[in-house]
């Protein structure tokens, strides 16, 4: 097993966006139900939003109300929080004043029933240093508010400058079989130089290597993936292929194509140089966790043959369009 923070990490994370969204939202039993599916299966590297939701509910609150409940769950979960958005807008602020307001906010929701792990700025903020954002962070880790530093949607340049000013506990960056810039960017392989584990968000591509999309019309697809270009029209068709190719693996193999796609994710680990990487899917069902933690055995054959699908099925559209789009590898 992994450690980071000292703490033994299982080798799936838990994403905990789903469990606070505002469109079609799942009931509070449901979301404990899922958190302690999380537990059972070994993913205890979990990881939330303070703007997971709404001001009012997001994932803070959730984690509150979880952990008030079953307080003995607290010290088995290594719990990483993304903040840093200007309440309201899409703008992110890495200033002293900017950061400040969001881990004390953070604080404030979880009100002591859970230790915020470690915090990271969900983007850069490009007009703040990262030296400086990563300083104020440093600050709070010496007095005891958070116990580690993240980074989130980070080009290798800005985490050799973040690494110097503070260590760096983890850089959660999307990576999947539709998604595999961080291993051409240079990003996996900072990492692994530095010794940071990565945080792969995204594993199944927003449900983009399951059935939930695979197998259904764009105008079929929840309002919540429409939004993302990769989603739509002739672009999401042309996407799909790539999930049938690992569609026909999954059914040689007797397994699903989740399984097949996380397990991939796994099996860099270690591979050609790459250091620690620690897929992140997110799931609300008991049946998906299990799936998703589910390893399955990929040989070298496998894995060419992954590689080879990567390389000749193009996946097309950017990843999230609009002002975001702009913002990531900052």
């Amino acid at each position: 097993m992994a450690t980071i923070l000292d703490f033994e990490i299982g080798p799936v994370g838990f994403g905990l966006m789903g469990l606070t969204r505002p469109i079609d939202p799942i009931s509070q039993e449901q979301a404990f139900s899922a958190m302690d599916a999380a537990l059972k299966y070994g993913s205890n590297y979990w990881n939330g939003g303070e703007f997971y939701g709404s001001p009012e509910r997001n994932t803070l609150h959730l984690l509150n109300e979880y952990f008030t409940e079953k307080p003995e769950n607290a010290s088995r979960v290594l719990l990483v929080i993304k903040g840093g958005r200007t309440p309201g807008t899409l703008d992110f602020d890495g200033s002293e004043k900017g950061v400040m307001r969001s881990v004390n906010e953070c604080l404030r929701v979880l009100d002591g029933k859970k230790t915020l792990d470690i915090f990271e700025c969900a983007r850069v903020d490009p007009s703040t240093p990262i030296e400086e954002t990563i300083g104020v962070l440093a600050k709070c880790v010496r007095e005891g508010k958070i116990k580690g530093i993240g980074l989130s949607e980070v080009k290798a340049e800005t985490i050799r400058r973040a690494a110097k000013v503070h260590p760096i506990a983890q850089v959660e960056v999307e990576l999947s079989l539709w998604t595999t810039d961080i291993l051409r960017n240079g990003v996996a392989q900072t990492c692994a130089e530095l010794g940071i584990p990565i945080l792969a968000y995204a594993p199944l591509s927003r449900g983009g290597l399951t059935k939930e999309v695979s197998e259904k019309s764009e105008s079929e697809l929840p309002p919540h993936l429409k939004i993302f270009p990769r989603f739509q029209g002739e672009t999401l068709e042309t996407n799909k292929r790539l999930t049938k190719e690992v569609d026909k693996m999954a059914a040689r193999k007797g397994c699903t194509t989740p399984q097949i796609a996380i397990s991939w994710i796994r099996s860099l680990s270690g591979r050609n140089g790459l250091g620690v990487i620690i897929p992140l899917p997110g799931a609300e069902k008991e049946e998906w966790i299990r799936d998703n933690t589910t390893r399955v055995e990929l040989t070298p054959e496998d894995l060419k043959e992954l590689d080879d699908i990567v390389s000749k099925v193009p996946i097309t559209g950017m990843r999230y369009g609009g002002v975001i789009e702009k913002l990531n590898e900052g």
